[in-house]
């Protein structure tokens, strides 16, 4: 009992300061990428190729001033930042990495831990994240904070219905809630080859671009007309907390894509070697993240009314029949 409690922290030690170092780098990422598409250099003067320019940005945040408003909600002003960022966090848990491997004797395996209805605790971890946004538009007492805080709870609940019922053709095929077997379902062929589940990939990025307000669904931030929306009475470490959630947002959501659709760890249609399942999963992760990246420096922003019509009137029928082709196609057809 005493070793699973000791390889349990340990796990959870590391897997989180992994994910705050890939959240710091993913802004040097799409700084860079950024850069080479609007053709300039992007961060490049601290460090060789910028790449302390994370490490500064986090010590000026925490040294910068924390201005707090006289007129804001203290506690749920302080509060909406974590409330933001700790779901996001909390996503990794389930996320398998790997296969697993043995170390002096011990086999290990690559996730913190496999419960058989993942996806439901996924599903209502991201529920939990709007409060973050939410809550800290409303806080600050700030009319445009909370007109951000109102588009935010529109869009992520649109959006969220398209993307909860994208994943039930998973379910289907699968015949299982667990990341884990979902995975391991996908040894010979990962779903997004198989018949007709290119479908729900595809609208399960889009809604997830919606979920973690990526452009061109930015509208909770909207900095043209909102004047930053949501966050514009936060500062120092309690704003770069927001933007923390934001890419640990999109760092699970691509680890997400990665398990449901690209197979996880495994290679397409060969079996992979042990000690290419961490590197495999990894790099189909940095190939989404560098995908969100590059749509953001692609797409224009849309209009809230483009962003709430499509979601209901384009995603939502798409989705729901989805789920009847799907259906038809394995129990009939298959």
């Amino acid at each position: 009992m005493l070793d699973f409690v000791i390889e349990s922290v340990i796990k959870v030690v590391v897997v989180f300061a992994v994910l705050m170092l890939f959240v710091a780098y993913t802004t040097w990422i799409e700084r860079k990428v950024l850069g080479r598409i609007q053709v300039r250099h992007g961060p490049n003067r601290v460090g060789p190729f910028g790449l302390l320019q994370p490490i500064a940005d986090g010590l000026k945040g925490f040294f910068k001033e924390d201005i707090i408003p006289s007129n804001t909600d203290r506690l749920l002003y302080a509060l909406a930042p974590a409330l933001s960022i700790i779901p996001a966090l909390l996503v990794v848990a389930v996320i398998p990495f790997g296969d697993q491997f043995t170390l002096f004797g011990r086999t290990i395996t690559m996730r913190i831990t496999d419960i058989n209805v993942g996806l439901l605790y996924i599903l209502g971890l991201a529920g939990l994240g709007e409060y973050g946004v939410m809550l800290g538009g409303w806080a600050s007492n700030n009319r445009y904070g909370l007109l951000g805080s109102l588009r935010t709870a529109a869009q992520m609940i649109s959006y969220e219905l398209a993307l909860g019922i994208t994943l039930i053709s998973v379910i289907m095929v699968s015949g299982s809630l667990s990341l884990v077997e979902i995975v391991e379902a996908q040894a010979g062929l990962w779903n997004v080859f198989k018949p007709i589940l290119w479908v729900p990939f595809i609208l399960y990025i889009i809604c997830g671009l919606a979920e973690i307000n990526r452009t061109p669904f930015d509208m909770p931030e909207a900095e043209s007309e909102l004047a930053c929306g949501f966050n514009i009475e936060y500062s120092s470490m309690k704003f770069a907390m927001f933007f923390m959630a934001e890419y640990a947002h999109a760092i699970s959501l691509a680890a997400l894509i990665t398990c449901l659709f690209l197979g996880g760890w495994n290679l397409p249609f060969v079996a992979t070697p042990g000690f290419l399942k961490l590197p495999v999963f990894l790099a189909k992760v940095f190939a989404l993240v560098f995908f969100f990246v590059w749509e953001r420096g692609t797409f224009p922003r849309l209009r809230y009314d483009q962003i709430m019509r499509f979601g209901w009137k384009v995603l939502m029928p798409i989705a729901l029949a989805n789920i009847v082709v799907v259906g038809l196609y394995y129990t009939v057809i298959a």
